[in-house]
């Protein structure tokens, strides 16, 4: 585990005490369990996601497979699959409409995705940290909804919370790694 995995995992259970310390005071039970119980759900989903996207990013680096299309990101692919609005592409007037239609199922079969291609940018996705968290967060939210303790404001409140606390320490840590460090022999 890297630093600012322990910074942020730091950041979580700091948080996660000061939540639990407010609504042991302030609030009943009912306002603490399901603080407690959505909190504790979100950081593992939060963390899960951090670790299987990790572990997929390594793997890709440690086989030297590199996924770079200089033309289209998958965004754009996703947005605009028929290429309509790409600046590039130069319209030629057609002859004739069979062989227009012919060239364009060819050059649609080209941008086909395999199912390899598939699989490996969907394996982040179906991580078993991943899913596993997430199970946890609907087996959570069940409970407190089916025993009648959901109190649906602190619920929703301690889900967002662990999301903006990995936010925030990724980018301060991007900021902190970034500025530059002055010292006496710098100076």
């Amino acid at each position: 585990m890297n630093v600012t995995d322990r910074k942020i995992v730091g950041a979580l259970i700091g948080i996660d005490g000061l939540l639990l310390l407010a609504s042991a005071l302030f609030f009943d039970e009912k306002v603490l369990l399901n603080t407690q119980i959505g909190f504790l759900s979100a950081s593992l989903v939060m963390l899960g996601s951090m670790k299987s996207y990790k572990r997929m990013v390594d793997a890709r680096v440690e086989h030297e497979v590199i996924t770079t299309d200089i033309d289209r990101d998958v965004i754009d692919k996703l947005e605009d699959p028929h290429d309509l609005y790409s600046e590039e592409r130069v319209e030629e007037p057609v002859e004739d409409m069979r062989t227009a239609i012919k060239e364009e199922k060819k050059r649609l079969k080209a941008n086909r995705r395999t199912l390899f291609e598939i699989l490996r940018d969907t394996k982040g996705a179906l991580s078993l940290y991943r899913i596993g968290a997430y199970v946890l967060l609907i087996l959570g939210f069940l409970y407190l909804n089916r025993h009648g303790l959901l109190h649906l404001p602190s619920y929703l409140l301690s889900i967002g919370l662990p999301p903006l606390i990995v936010a925030f320490m990724l980018v301060s840590a991007r900021v902190s790694e970034s500025t530059p460090t002055h010292t006496k022999e710098n100076v």
